[in-house]
């Protein structure tokens, strides 16, 4: 069966496209398997974690010791995933595994007051059309402030960018802004990352001029991926990233050759 272009587009594929084009063709177009990476798994722990903090738990009883046995409980259940079964961990290995998202979900205190938090969907499922795209995503945490308006929180597990880059990561969540307004018909009043590892915050305002800028983005994005796709001219993109990708074997960059590819002469 020939490779089809997919007919939506999220957050983290919109990254794959402008990390490297490549690797986005080898995971969404070729669908090739990606090797689970720790980090990844760790993060889907953690979030698993405070979403039941949040949800689970009314005001007044949010506390640390909440959030330690609703890791616990997230860790017994992550036993049987098949990706952290992938790992391979052993006893040892595990053992700094879970103390390490232990410390993740413990910093998420030095951020923010669970008390106060006013939560109205946690892996909140958003999509929509945006001309002959389907756009979709999860948001973490969607929240209404006293005030009525709402506030779009996504959770990091990583470490926070330096100022450079922040306008860069800030391209997830201002696609969840755009989501929401074309959903519920309301731009949120913010969109804040919590960066567990440093702990750090950063906090945009969407705008009218911000979230039509993201809809262009987004638009010239998928036009790019379109006339990779017509012209099957994937180029890949040499970054620190390509330490952690799943491809390299496939990649030219590592003498590497892509599926369907002519390799050449011997």
């Amino acid at each position: 069966m020939a490779p089809t272009l997919p007919r939506s587009l999220s957050p983290s594929k919109v990254s794959s496209f402008t990390d490297c084009p490549l690797a986005f063709r080898l995971a969404y177009i070729d669908g090739l398997p990606q090797q689970p990476s720790a980090a990844a798994v760790k993060g889907t722990l953690v979030h698993a974690a405070l979403e039941a903090l949040i949800w689970d738990n009314p005001a007044g009883q949010r506390t640390e010791e909440a959030a330690a046995a609703a890791l616990e409980r997230a860790w017994r259940e992550l036993q049987d995933d098949p990706e952290f079964v992938a790992l391979e961990l052993g006893e040892a290995d595990a053992q700094l595994f879970g103390d390490d998202a232990q410390v993740l979900v413990d910093n998420y205190f030095k951020l923010e007051d669970p008390d106060s938090v006013r939560a109205v969907g946690v892996e909140l499922g958003v999509e929509t059309d945006l001309a002959h795209l389907r756009l979709r995503g999860i948001i973490d945490r969607l929240d209404v402030t006293d005030e009525g308006e709402l506030v779009v929180v996504d959770y990091k597990t990583g470490r926070a960018p330096g100022p450079q880059h922040e306008r860069g990561r800030l391209t997830g969540v201002h696609l969840y802004a755009l989501l929401c307004e074309q959903m519920l018909g309301r731009r949120p009043a913010e969109v804040r990352l919590l960066y567990l590892r440093t702990p750090t915050e950063i906090v945009a305002v969407p705008t009218a001029q911000t979230v039509e800028g993201q809809r262009r983005r987004t638009a010239a994005v998928w036009q790019a991926i379109e006339r990779s796709f017509d012209r099957q001219d994937f180029r890949p993109k040499a970054s620190a990233l390509c330490d952690y990708c799943s491809f390299q074997a496939y990649c030219p960059l590592y003498g590497g050759t892509p599926p369907g590819s002519d390799p050449g002469p011997a």
